[in-house]
């Protein structure tokens, strides 16, 4: 675990270190202010801190306990003549949470304001992990393949089963529907094509929601809330790109979407739901590289996964996933 922390740290400063070169080595001192804070926004005590730093070409770290108020002050006297240490970066620990990673530019040249940094960082409480179906969605079946010379024209639908981790036959070993793909795709020449991709469900009820991820978050183990919502699900879920002869375009892809979805949903006789599945995803469907998890108990919302306990068994090391 040691091991994994300060390469997790080397490789995230080595990311966004800077070589810079000057005749005079002048000494200047940076301070960073760290705020732990819980999702109540209620500050953190003896949470432990490491701020780490490159001098050169080596990483070091200053670490220490956050008071009372949740606050830690890492601070040093740095030179800027060769390798110098302008991007930090932050680990945050303590039992019973989520570890938490982020990162903070000083930038060059130095810049008081800049390199006096206060940051606020969220440490989310571990619930109640449990065993869910979770996989690493990362390549798209056959059917749709976009290949050959334009024009191309096709319009595809294909269900996934997330209980089995395949598509339904004949693409795959599926049997249950729960989530269906549709793409459209329209090309004319190499910069003139229409594409539509398309996440629909089968059972009235089913449904999806985008969720978005605060900054204070991004870098914690935990990425989602603990629980999926009880309503606003929607089906379809449409995004288009195109690019015309006339220049126009759109590009309706992120990386950093997340939702939740509900399905296997039964409603009573007065269409309130009766029973369903809920569950996350962690990146857009719309490229086919995404994370996905399934709660198999009816009616639970809880989307918090012990990746100890994953439900889908042999999948392949590309297929694994270990965030909770």
């Amino acid at each position: 675990m040691i091991m994994k922390y300060y390469t997790y740290l080397a490789l995230m400063l080595l990311a966004a270190r800077c070589a810079f070169t000057q005749t005079n080595a002048d000494e200047h001192e940076w301070k960073a202010t760290v705020k732990v804070v819980d999702e109540n926004g209620s500050p953190v005590a003896k949470a432990s801190v490491k701020v780490g730093y490159y001098i050169k070409n080596t990483s070091v770290d200053i670490g220490g306990i956050t008071d009372t108020n949740g606050i830690f002050v890492a601070v040093r006297t740095t030179s800027t003549f060769n390798y110098v240490e302008y991007a930090l970066a932050f680990v945050i620990e303590k039992e019973g949470y989520y570890r938490t990673f982020s990162k903070c530019d000083l930038g060059l040249p130095y810049d008081a304001s800049k390199w006096n940094p206060t940051i606020t960082l969220l440490l989310k409480k571990i619930g109640k992990p449990i065993a869910m179906y979770a996989k690493w969605v990362n390549s798209e079946p056959a059917a749709f393949k976009k290949t050959g010379q334009p024009p191309i024209v096709f319009k595809k639908d294909i269900g996934y089963d997330l209980m089995v981790g395949d598509w339904i036959a004949p693409y795959g070993k599926g049997l249950t529907t729960d989530i269906i793909f549709t793409e459209e795709f329209n090309k004319k020449s190499v910069f003139d094509y229409d594409y539509k991709f398309t996440i629909s469900f089968p059972n009235t009820g089913d449904g999806i929601q985008e969720f978005t991820v605060p900054d204070a978050e991004k870098g914690s183990g935990l990425r989602s809330p603990h629980e999926a919502p009880n309503d606003s699900y929607q089906s379809p879920m449409v995004r288009e790109n195109f690019h015309h002869s006339d220049h126009t375009g759109k590009t309706d892809y992120d990386p950093n979407r997340n939702y939740f979805f509900r399905v296997r949903t039964v409603l009573d006789e007065r269409g309130k739901v009766k029973s369903a599945l809920y569950g996350k995803i962690y990146g857009d469907p719309l490229q086919m590289n995404f994370h996905y998890y399934l709660n198999p108990t009816p009616n639970s919302r809880n989307i918090e996964f012990d990746p100890k306990q994953n439900l889908l068994g042999g999948l392949e090391a590309f297929e694994q996933v270990r965030q909770p």
